[in-house]
């Protein structure tokens, strides 16, 4: 157990910042309250601010090793552009030194998805930034198909000589695949199919509408996958998503999700050339779930925080801009049932501020709390 006293408390629910107490039990929020009296250890957090723990629904964090971040066949399989089937969990080292790190800088929920250099990459899933085994790090085991557009796919199987070859060879392969993907699952249902296929197996969800499609794409991309997936009805949220200014009323149409970032570094190379992150503030007024990442270990996950800074410094309102490093992202990975916001019931996972991050110069961590238990404290409070 423990009590966190007289906390700033930003709940993430349609609910007004307060100040309050908050009991942990058991790994979850057991009462919230303006005062609760416990026997419970507890930990003074006056004059501090409390998020929910940080959400990064975009990484592929634990799959590089530390010295070499661009490493491609740490997180795609390299070998052939259509693997709907391959599951990211398992090539993460759960000892990598990204997850304390992510700890610290309060982040306790991560998405993690294959990379992009296939068409059709694997299966993603979600997990805590804790633990020694991914089986007890895993807050659900499929949250996506991923899939990839433009420059990295096309680039890289076409220095191999190989399909695709050029971006009209990328799309082809996403709609074929989602073709044979239905009519193989009208065989299953009919109790007519002679073989199972694991490849076909992965896309079943996607088109049941159980996961989304999580597509790597970029500006002029964005209207070819919109036409693709608008056949199959499905999920399907746009990755990195830089470019969105020129699709709005395509975007808000089509009902997808955005996952926008990371928005540093340099806008020479293609895919990167129209950064806008000003279209966060009008696509979160459109009503579409927009989360930040930083596509973390590319950028560390202590940017999670700048980025949500800069989206407010280009006039998203700072509460709007804390929805997309919390409840956001959990419900893109479909957790919002678990984490994103500070409510009875959920997993008690708090990021502790000095400052409002957002609104405050300097703002920074000071506790992480996960599942009820101090996973980090900053030293120089002592």
């Amino acid at each position: 157990m423990l009590l966190l006293k007289r906390a700033t408390i930003y709940p993430q629910t349609q609910e007004k910042p307060f100040l309050g107490d908050i009991l942990c039990k058991e790994g979850k929020i057991a009462h919230i309250a303006e005062t609760i009296e416990s026997d419970a250890p507890s930990l003074d957090l006056d004059g501090l601010n409390v998020l929910p723990g940080l959400i990064d629904c975009h990484t592929h964090i634990g799959l590089h090793y530390p010295d070499n971040l661009t490493a491609l066949e740490y997180i795609s399989e390299c070998t052939r552009p259509v693997t709907p089937h391959l599951r990211i969990a398992h090539g993460v080292d759960p000892g990598s030194p990204y997850f304390p790190y992510a700890v610290k800088n309060g982040v306790t929920t991560v998405g993690i998805i294959p990379g992009s250099t296939n068409v059709l990459g694997g299966i993603g899933f979600a997990s805590k930034t804790w633990g020694s085994h991914i089986s007890e790090m895993t807050i659900r085991e499929s949250i996506c198909v991923k899939a990839a557009l433009g420059e990295n796919p096309k680039g890289f199987y076409q220095e191999k000589d190989m399909e695709p070859d050029s971006r009209m060879g990328v799309t082809f392969l996403i709609a074929e695949a989602l073709h044979d993907a239905r009519d193989y699952l009208r065989e299953k249902e009919n109790d007519s199919l002679l073989f199972k296929k694991e490849e076909m197996e992965a896309l079943i969800p996607v088109l049941k509408r159980e996961i989304p499609l999580r597509v790597h794409c970029t500006h002029n991309d964005m209207a070819s996958i919109i036409e693709i997936v608008r056949e199959f009805n499905i999920k399907f949220t746009l990755e990195h998503a830089w470019g969105s200014l020129n699709y709005l009323d395509e975007i808000v149409e089509s009902g997808c999700a955005i996952v926008y970032g990371p928005i540093g570094g340099r806008r020479s190379f293609y895919e990167s050339r129209r950064t806008d992150i000003s279209a966060v503030k009008p696509l979160d007024e459109r009503g579409v779930t927009v989360a930040l990442t930083t596509d973390a270990p590319i950028y560390g996950l202590d940017g999670l925080i700048h980025h949500m800074e800069e989206a407010v410094r280009q006039g998203t309102p700072v509460e709007r801009a804390m929805r997309m490093i919390t409840i956001n992202p959990a419900a893109i990975l479909g957790v919002e049932q678990r984490v994103g916001s500070i409510e009875v019931g959920k997993d008690a996972n708090f990021a502790v501020f000095q400052g409002v991050p957002g609104k405050d110069m300097g703002a920074h961590v000071t506790h992480a709390i996960c599942e009820g238990r101090l996973g980090y404290e900053y030293a120089g409070l002592r």
